[in-house]
């Protein structure tokens, strides 16, 4: 009986595997969103630029360090006994003007500068990554579409090479139906690659090498209408778009990069002390006891080079470039919210033009082809062409829902905000 068990446990062991292998990898959108915000890898490269910053505000908190020098005299001619000296002393230079201070403020403002920065990448990125996705979405569809039309257009091959072996159509009838869903075969295969190579492509956003490609998605292109205030969305985009913000910190960096300049112009006192001594000097010319001494000094330096302000003049220049920078931020984000909320628009007027029953129209045009060829009314070529034509109306559709979402993303992307994880 144990014998069985065992038997029985390894046999159900390998059947609950070979049924988990079989299972088929589908990917939803938010678990393809949390990938990419968690591993894509150039996001993870623009996050080192924050912790590099803030390193380097810490760096900008240091000290200047004291100095230590120590030196030996003697005339090395031991005859003459002239004795020996040594010589010690400590000097630190005291920095004044606030050029500590200029500089913590400096690398501060550069660290919620880049923060910004970071923020306006993944802004980006996410848009980006949302856009590939929904393009597999698109692209699963249009394969759907190619393969239920395929499948049509053989059964109706496979019909009509019956139909010809009874007499009841003609062989050139035959062969063009026969020819056609050959045709759309490789219409399929085609469709099936790019939806392949989209799925890589999420694979890149997602920063996995070694993941398999899914086998599916999970997504639709179908999703309300939304109205919007363009007044409303340009106020939000002024709000909450990180690259003005970052804009707004460069500003701020190039007033505390005006300030660090004017600090660099104080002099720095050079502050010194020292302690000596001297051996006995037993020569009989210049004899000498021996003697302790101490030093103490204060350097100051001479700052004829303020009378070059070039340095000064470019830091000016600077804060009046940051302005005008900001300035042109503030009118591009005008210019993006509007034309995004334009073409949004416009792609919800096309769809509108669907909902006007042509998907059904063009369908039921092809049932009654289908239904009138199989009686013998009409001819193939009319079922091909109402085919074809049902194929790129259902296309049409899914474009223009494609565009549709497009749109939206990209007017999210130009107003700084995100809630199309809840569409």
């Amino acid at each position: 009986m144990k014998y069985i068990k065992s038997i029985l446990t390894v046999y159900f062991c390998f059947l609950s595997l070979l049924c988990h292998a079989q299972e088929k990898q589908l990917l939803t959108f938010d678990t393809y969103l949390h990938n990419v915000r968690k591993a894509n890898i150039d996001y993870l490269v623009e996050k080192y630029n924050v912790d590099i910053a803030q390193a380097e505000v810490k760096a900008a908190k240091v000290f200047p360090d004291p100095e230590l020098s120590v030196s030996y005299a003697n005339n090395q001619n031991w005859n003459l006994e002239m004795g020996y000296g040594v010589d010690a002393e400590l000097s630190y230079t005291l920095e004044l003007g606030g050029k500590r201070k200029a500089r913590v403020r400096v690398a501060q403002s550069e660290k919620e500068m880049t923060e910004a920065l970071l923020e306006d990448y993944f802004r980006n990125l996410r848009a980006d990554a949302t856009l590939h996705f929904l393009t597999a979405v698109k692209q699963q569809k249009l394969y759907e579409i190619q393969q239920e039309s395929y499948r049509q257009i053989l059964e109706l091959a496979n019909a009509d090479s019956l139909r010809f072996r009874m007499g009841l159509i003609t062989e050139t009838d035959a062969r063009q139906s026969k020819l056609e869903a050959a045709t759309m075969r490789n219409e399929v295969y085609a469709s099936e690659g790019d939806l392949r190579e989209v799925l890589v492509r999420l694979l890149l956003f997602q920063g996995h090498t070694n993941q398999a490609i899914p086998d599916s998605i999970v997504g639709t292109l179908d999703y309300r209408i939304r109205y919007f205030d363009l007044s409303t969305l340009i106020t939000a985009a002024q709000n909450n778009r990180a690259d003005l913000q970052a804009a707004l910190k460069s500003k701020e960096v190039s007033h505390n990069n005006l300030r660090l300049a004017k600090a660099d112009r104080a002099i720095d006192l050079g502050l010194s002390v020292g302690a000596g001594y001297a051996s006995i000097v037993r020569n009989e010319i210049a004899p000498a006891p021996e003697f302790w001494g101490v030093t103490a000094g204060v350097t100051i330096p001479l700052k004829f080079s303020n009378a070059n302000k070039g340095a000064l003049q470019a830091a000016r220049l600077t804060v009046e470039q940051s302005k005008k920078q900001y300035e042109a931020v503030e009118l591009q984000i005008h210019t993006d919210v509007m034309q995004a909320y334009n073409t949004y628009t416009t792609e919800c007027r096309k769809i509108e033009q669907f909902n006007t029953g042509l998907l059904q129209d063009a369908q039921t045009i092809l049932e009654k082809k289908i239904f009138s060829y199989e009686r013998g009314e009409t001819s193939i070529l009319e079922v091909l062409h109402a085919q074809r034509t049902y194929n790129e109306i259902q296309v049409s559709h899914t474009e223009t829902l494609f565009a549709c979402a497009a749109a939206l993303i990209e007017l999210e992307r130009a107003c700084g905000i995100w809630d199309i994880d809840s569409e």
